[in-house]
């Protein structure tokens, strides 16, 4: 029998993976927050997946982390500055060797998580997928992406991968996932900020090139400086495509500050910031461009941090 998927986080992401596999007929059980957000799970049913303006609830039993059963398959899918505190909560039912997959955007959270529980296996994914909450327990599928995993301190591909392939979840396994999620955060840094500042969407971008071009050139430059020239390479021209391909979507940013939520700038904007002064390395546009997105936040009551 194949071994169950816990998923931790009922957002776009998890949803959409959850709702793919117990489609496959893989096994699958959804962890929440509390007893509470347990019963009103219950209530509704279920994950509903919309796709392609069809809608379909597929009844994945429900649990709370104080749930004493055994995990060995742990798909992370909250926040990035929920991840760590969650994974702590769920530490003791990690089977000896359980392997947890992290859909964090940015960086420093994986680093986070592994420190919690060293005994497992960490494996890192970039997503490029598109989802938005249309409501609890309820996701539209929006865009069909790529999604790469790997794991830098144990190249070998896991079996489970043939999974993803009954599931319809596009992906790969990488061997430099680093670079792959050095690229992302830098893409993330060089359009999600400026979509919240200039409020607009990602096409919006079209009409502010030199400060898009700024920020790449100073991207390029810290990612140059930490050792990943594969994740500079072609970096405006990459961000330029994406702003030109989602022209007509909202940023995740855009989407955490219209819906008054906390956003992922620690994990985003801050830890480029952090790693550019641990390299003392002067990139005077992304340090403004932080300091323009704290104020930002902080005027509309959002954390900052």
């Amino acid at each position: 029998m194949s071994t169950t998927w816990h998923v931790l986080g009922a957002g776009s992401l998890g949803t959409l993976w959850a709702t793919r596999l117990a489609r496959a007929g893989v096994p699958v059980r959804l962890i929440v927050r509390d007893e509470a957000r347990l019963h009103a799970y219950r209530a509704a049913g279920g994950l509903t997946l919309v796709e392609q303006g069809a809608a379909h609830t597929w009844g994945i039993p429900g649990e709370t982390a104080e749930n004493g059963e055994p995990i060995n398959r742990l798909l992370v899918a909250c926040k990035a500055y929920d991840a760590e505190q969650a994974v702590a909560r769920l530490a003791s039912r990690l089977a000896p060797d359980a392997e947890l997959i992290l859909l964090q955007n940015g960086l420093g959270s994986q680093d986070a998580v592994a420190a919690q529980v060293p005994h497992a296996r960490c494996i890192s994914a970039s997503s490029t997928e598109g989802a938005f909450r249309e409501g609890d327990w309820r996701v539209v599928f929006a865009g069909h992406g790529y999604t790469w995993l790997g794991d830098a301190g144990h190249p070998v591909a896991p079996i489970w991968l043939d999974e993803l392939v009954s599931a319809g979840i596009p992906h790969a396994w990488s061997i430099d996932i680093l670079t792959r999620l050095w690229r992302k955060l830098a893409l993330n840094c060089a359009i999600n900020p400026l979509t919240v500042l200039h409020d607009c969407r990602n096409g919006g971008l079209q009409d502010h090139h030199c400060e898009v071009a700024t920020l790449c050139g100073e991207l390029s430059e810290l990612l140059e400086r930490c050792g990943q020239p594969a994740a500079a390479e072609d970096l405006q021209q990459e961000v330029e495509r994406v702003i030109h391909a989602t022209a007509a979507n909202y940023s995740s940013m855009y989407q955490d500050v219209a819906q008054g939520r906390r956003t992922e700038i620690s994990y985003l904007l801050g830890y480029a910031c952090k790693t550019a002064a641990r390299h003392q390395l002067n990139l005077p546009h992304l340090n403004q461009l932080q300091q323009r997105l704290i104020a930002h936040l902080q005027r509309l009551g959002l954390p900052s941090d």
